[in-house]
Parts: C-alpha cells; sequence; structure tokens
C-alpha cells in the first residue's frame, strides 16, 4: 500500500472503522492503489454517505417537520 493511500485511510474515520472491520481490503490495496476507488464506494455505500442517501434524509427530516408542524396546527 502506497504511504499516500496509508494516509487517506488514515485521514478518514470511516475508511478506518470499515478496513478493520473488512480486512480483505488490505490484501486489494495493497495488490493495486487503483482499488481505492472501488474501496471509497462501498464505504459510502455501506455507511450512506452517498448524495443519493443524503438526499432520502434531507427529505425525511423535512417530512418530519412537516408532521410535527401540522399536529401543532
Amino acid at each position: 500500500m502506497t504511504l499516500e493511500l496509508q494516509f487517506k485511510i488514515k485521514e478518514n474515520q470511516n475508511y478506518l472503522k470499515y478496513l478493520r472491520q473488512n480486512s480483505f481490503w488490505y490484501k486489494y490495496l495493497n495488490r493495486d492503489p487503483e482499488n481505492f476507488k472501488y474501496f471509497e464506494e462501498e464505504v459510502k455505500r455501506n455507511y450512506k454517505l452517498t448524495k443519493t442517501d443524503k438526499i432520502m434524509r434531507t427529505l425525511e427530516t423535512i417530512e418530519m417537520m412537516e408532521k410535527v408542524m401540522s399536529t401543532l396546527r
């Protein structure tokens, strides 16, 4: 694993946590650092950090606020 890749992983707590939970990624990242983009995508999917997940959370929050507002009327 390249030094640059190690710094990227250590800077992001989600990457570090996921890598410790799924240690098979060490092997893939050591063999080919280009696999980092796949690793990154998987981490985002697992922790629900994708753009669509963020949009869905925002919409859910708005819906919840609307329900609260309607009950207060």
